[in-house]
């Protein structure tokens, strides 16, 4: 009788234990940018996780050298969350991005060219970088290119951009097909976000496509497809615009075209 009793206090102990154990911790999943190389001028960053996190996070997040000396205050101090609370958008401080501005002159910039820098959550290496030279050009899409696609397919459209676009911007491409119907399917960055694919739910049918991009599209230094982060204070504000690059999909294979600019309203 008392090893019943024994046992059975032994399993109320481990329910007891489960039903108080607290949810396990949300793991990063991913890094963004998640290439091997950053520009000097990386102005903004994401980590996804697998489950949304509770609490304030910036806290626990770190910038540092390879060698484990801190960055000084690299961060600005605001937590940019999706709406569903998995993914996290940091930015570094622009006022130590951007040249000419009192933070850079007084601090210095935060990253410079051949170092190597590592990202940490909880004191755990999360992603490590070398930084590249500072980028001031931004995405260009007249050098994309567009891969060829066989009608009667479900084959993805794979466009080479020409460098890394911002991990958030998955969504500020799509295709469009006759009479400017949107094509339906599932778009993707990959290869350090500098190739886009797109895999439509219908198989491709004959006819002409165009692959538009938002203007508002930008690297991860805050250049835009229309646009520079670094742009002068008083420098006049180009147009919005929307790109568009035409292809077309015949009977076996198709033929892309170049950009063209279309004003919006």
């Amino acid at each position: 009788m008392r090893w019943r009793k024994l046992l059975g206090g032994m399993a109320f102990a481990m329910v007891l234990q489960v039903a108080t154990a607290g949810p396990s911790e949300p793991r990063v999943v991913l890094v963004q940018p998640s290439g091997a190389v950053a520009p000097a001028n990386l102005l903004r960053l994401s980590v996804v996780f697998d489950a949304p996190v509770e609490g304030a996070v910036l806290p626990r997040i770190a910038l540092s050298h390879a060698d484990g000396r801190p960055l000084q205050e690299p961060f600005l101090q605001q937590e940019l969350w999706s709406p569903d609370g998995k993914i996290l958008t940091l930015l570094l401080h622009p006022g130590r991005v951007k040249t000419g501005l009192v933070a850079r002159e007084q601090l210095g910039p935060i990253l410079s060219a051949g170092d190597d820098v590592v990202l940490t959550f909880d004191g755990h290496l999360i992603k490590q970088w070398h930084v590249g030279p500072v980028d001031a050009t931004g995405p260009v899409a007249s050098a994309w290119k567009l891969s060829h696609l066989r009608s009667g397919s479900r084959q993805p459209l794979v466009v080479t951009l020409d460098g890394p676009i911002d991990g958030r911007d998955v969504d500020y491409l799509a295709v469009v097909g006759a009479a400017d119907r949107l094509v339906e399917g599932k778009a993707q960055l990959q290869e350090g976000e500098t190739t886009w694919t797109f895999t439509p739910v219908a198989a491709w049918q004959p006819g002409e496509y165009r692959l538009v991009v938002r203007d508002t599209l930008e690297d991860p230094s805050g250049n835009r497809l229309g646009g520079h982060f670094e742009t002068p204070i008083g420098a006049p504000q180009s147009r919005a615009t929307v790109t568009a690059i035409a292809f077309k999909i015949g009977p076996d294979s198709s033929s892309s075209g170049r950009a063209g600019l279309e004003r919006s309203d």
